[in-house]
């Protein structure tokens, strides 16, 4: 088998942690490549409802090996919650299933804390105040503090100070607030490193010898290829390059490592926090379609702002990642709407649009085109053959594959594992 990832092709939360459970199946090693604690990944299991925002989602199956690699911003305190909490559930997760990249750098307290003031004081993006953002920028400035420094109490300690005189004197003289003790942190992260032993490694050089050794491997993205920090809606993005071509960097692989890209979309689209949204539906269709689908943020609880499927920005997002195959997610919520709409352009004063604009301004000026197709009225919750399908749902099927160009491999028809029609394996595709 080769290796395959898999990309959220809207603003997030599509429904990837249910695809990749569903995949790990078929794989030895799955990886997170990016982002940080401010993913959501949603699994239910026998009626259990899983949560995971650091850990990949492949630690629910049996026997797999789990990554987080030098791209994630990595938060040792939501990390041994998670650890503690699987294990508790069931699901152990030993020092031998899981390798943490030391070169991933580190979430501190005094991140979490500017990323609250920025969205709570300055200009709204609707970030989830985990901390991404700072971590990332510290990082980019080479201030950055990574996991093996933390791993090494006198390098953490000299790089800590240094942070610190910056940190307090932003955080006191210019938002007021209260700075940070080192002795505090230094008390903190001294358990974190206990806590760590034993599961950081080298990750680049363990997923090399994988792939000589001919192991399938299973990329999990984080966050959508809308929310991209180059290619989203910028700035109403998260702070780290979500598409599939950022698998090489944030896992220390190759670009050739990667053999098939499965694009993670839903039936309809969502979006949280702030930023242009063409299709949003502000009334009873868009609540009603918020209260089937569950769309509340897994990481903030925030409600989640609902709309029609944009066939616009998915399709960019497809030829962005090149997408060779789609898991359609939560088709049952649309189960009960007479009428269904699918933007297929934009119209921006005289012009239409088939490709989204690059300014983020004249998006949020966009008016949606719609095409307006039948519903089908009965419920598909549960289904597990695609024969099964009603007609005018299987119509809908093959008018977004018409309109993306790209096959539909996976169907969600509810939360469950098992509700999912698999017309294509993306790993058999890659032998």
């Amino acid at each position: 088998m080769g290796n395959v990832a898999v990309i959220g092709i809207q603003w997030g939360d599509e429904g990837k942690g249910k695809v990749i459970d569903f995949l790990s199946s078929y794989a030895d090693v799955i990886v997170r490549f990016q982002g940080g604690p401010n993913a959501g990944h949603t699994i239910v299991i026998g009626g259990r409802k899983i949560i995971l925002h650091l850990i990949p989602s492949g630690i629910l199956n049996e026997g797999k090996q789990c990554v987080i690699g030098n791209g994630v911003v990595f938060d040792p305190e939501v990390f041994e919650k998670e650890v503690k909490e699987l294990d508790s559930l069931g699901f152990p997760c030993g020092k031998e299933r899981i390798l943490v990249s030391g070169l991933a750098h580190l979430i501190l307290p005094y991140h979490r804390k500017l990323d609250s003031l920025r969205e709570s004081k300055g200009r709204r993006i609707g970030t989830t105040g985990r901390g991404i953002g700072p971590a990332y920028e510290d990082k980019a400035a080479r201030m950055g503090i990574r996991v093996i420094d933390l791993m090494d109490r006198k390098v953490f300690k000299e790089r800590l100070k240094e942070n610190l005189k910056i940190k307090n004197f932003l955080l006191k003289r210019y938002y007021r607030e209260e700075g940070f003790k080192m002795r505090d942190i230094l008390r903190s992260y001294d358990r974190y490193r206990e806590f760590l032993r034993g599961y950081v490694g080298d990750a680049s050089s363990f997923l090399l010898n994988c792939v000589e050794q001919k192991k399938a491997i299973l990329f999990e993205g984080a966050q959508g290829a809308l929310l991209d920090i180059d290619h989203g809606t910028y700035p109403f993005v998260t702070s780290s390059n979500t598409l599939a071509g950022n698998i090489a960097c944030g896992s220390g692989l190759p670009a050739n490592a990667v053999d098939y890209v499965e694009g993670v979309m839903k039936a309809y689209t969502t979006r949280v926090g702030e930023g242009p949204f063409p299709t949003e539906l502000k009334g009873e269709e868009g609540e009603l379609m918020r209260q089937r689908g569950g769309e509340f943020g897994s990481t903030t609880g925030r409600p989640r702002r609902c709309g029609w499927f944009d066939a616009v920005m998915a399709r960019k997002a497809v030829r962005l990642n090149g997408v060779r195959g789609i898991s359609l997610m939560k088709l049952d919520v649309l189960d009960v709407f007479e009428k269904i709409r699918i933007c297929y352009a934009y119209r921006l004063g005289r012009k239409v649009l088939k490709e989204p604009p690059l300014s983020t301004t004249d998006l949020a000026r966009c008016e949606p085109v719609y095409l307006e197709m039948d519903g089908w009225r009965t419920s598909t919750l549960g289904l597990k053959r695609y024969q099964d399908l009603p007609q005018k749902a299987k119509e809908y099927v093959r008018k977004l594959e018409e309109l993306l160009e790209t096959r539909i491999d996976i169907i969600s028809t509810g939360p469950e594992r098992d509700d999912t029609i698999l017309l294509t394996n993306p790993f058999a595709v890659t032998l």
